[in-house]
């Protein structure tokens, strides 16, 4: 019943900007630390950035800093994933997650594609 619904991939220009959305239900969201990672073809899940469940704590992955930044809004049961300065090397598939109990819950994931 756990559903992680995200929304904001496409397609963006080389130094453009996108704003991933994750909405969440079934869960008490406020309670729950969300993270969000993602998969390039033929490369291994990376993780991206953390956020605590307050939102008072956030963990980027270095090759990240700068340009991505993690926030959520629980009273819309929502976390956000900023994308600037995107370039080729962001293009993926990103999902965001929560763990629960020794469970991971993944969203279907949506596709970034950065180009020309």
């Amino acid at each position: 019943q756990v559903q992680l619904v995200e929304s904001g991939g496409g397609l963006v220009q080389p130094g453009g900007a996108l704003r991933l959305s994750c909405a969440a239900s079934g869960f008490p969201f406020s309670n729950y630390a969300m993270s969000w990672y993602r998969q390039a073809p033929g490369k291994e899940r990376e993780f991206v950035a953390r956020i605590s469940s307050t939102g008072g704590q956030t963990n980027d992955a270095d090759s990240m800093k700068g340009r991505f930044s993690i926030s959520r809004d629980n009273a819309k049961n929502t976390v956000y994933l900023q994308m600037n300065s995107l370039t080729p090397e962001d293009t993926a598939v990103y999902y965001c997650t929560t763990h629960i109990w020794g469970i991971d819950y993944w969203s279907q994931g949506t596709q970034v594609t950065v180009s020309s």
